[in-house]
């Protein structure tokens, strides 16, 4: 489904990507972790093709994306559903109104056909009837649920999820991780979540790829990755900090 090969990216003398490749498959849940700054989001948003690579390829579903056109990368990126971190919602729509905002720029569906759209989606996401809501009158768990309602309402072949538990506590993060697992199992669609969260990854992860420098450090199954001795992931997988970076 994607396949990323030799990627890399520059931002002035700051190398972020530095010879990133690998491969997901079609209906696979791949997970991507590293510490801050490692390049996980700049990773995600070459994906998707909103940043252009300094060389390297990416190639969605066989077409290679990493020099098209940006009217051509629009018809790709309607494979992808996108979850961001804050979800990203406008304060001065409503729920439905929010998750049904391109659909109606396109105009190519009715007024009925969006709106059982829009039931649809928020009863996989578990908050039917919320369609009048405004974004200030949700908690943070559910603005993150009607970001991911957003996101599958165009019925998507991969959802990207960036960070989708910061800033929620473990029961919240637990719901939304369930719900990732759950929206993926019934649309049957590639996921891949950029997350901080190790609890998180052990849960939705199938596959773990682990970033250090730009690189990918180690690749492996969830019980690979957080049974390792390898110090570097040890550390992270642990959240034990290396006494040699330590600074008072």
């Amino acid at each position: 489904m994607i396949e990323v090969r030799d990627l890399r990216k520059s931002f002035g003398s700051q190398k972020v990507l530095d010879g990133i490749s690998f491969k997901i498959e079609h209906g696979e849940s791949v997970v991507v972790i590293g510490r801050s700054g490692c390049g996980k989001s700049v990773l995600l948003k070459h994906l998707i093709g909103l940043l252009h690579a300094d060389s390297g390829n990416v190639i969605v579903d066989d077409i290679d994306i990493t020099n098209m056109p940006e009217r051509e990368l629009l018809e790709v990126r309607r494979k992808f559903g996108m979850l961001f971190q804050s979800a990203a919602l406008f304060d001065s729509l409503n729920v439905a109104e929010n998750i049904s905002f391109v659909l109606r720029r396109q105009r190519q569906l009715s007024d009925k056909e969006i709106n059982e759209r829009v039931e649809e989606v928020l009863e996989m996401v578990e908050l039917p009837g919320t369609q009048g809501k405004k974004p200030s009158e949700l908690s943070g768990g559910m603005r993150k649920r009607v970001g991911l309602a957003r996101a599958i309402i165009y019925k998507p072949e991969i959802v990207l999820y960036d960070e989708p538990t910061t800033g929620l506590d473990p029961v919240v993060s637990d719901s939304i991780d369930q719900l990732i697992i759950r929206v993926r199992e019934r649309l049957q669609i590639t996921t891949v979540v950029v997350t901080h969260d190790t609890r998180s990854m052990r849960r939705v992860g199938q596959r773990i790829l682990m970033m250090v420098n730009g690189k990918i450090y180690a690749a492996g199954t969830s019980q690979e990755i957080f049974s390792s001795q390898d110090p570097t992931i040890y550390r992270f997988v642990n959240g034990i900090s290396d006494p040699k970076e330590m600074t008072f």
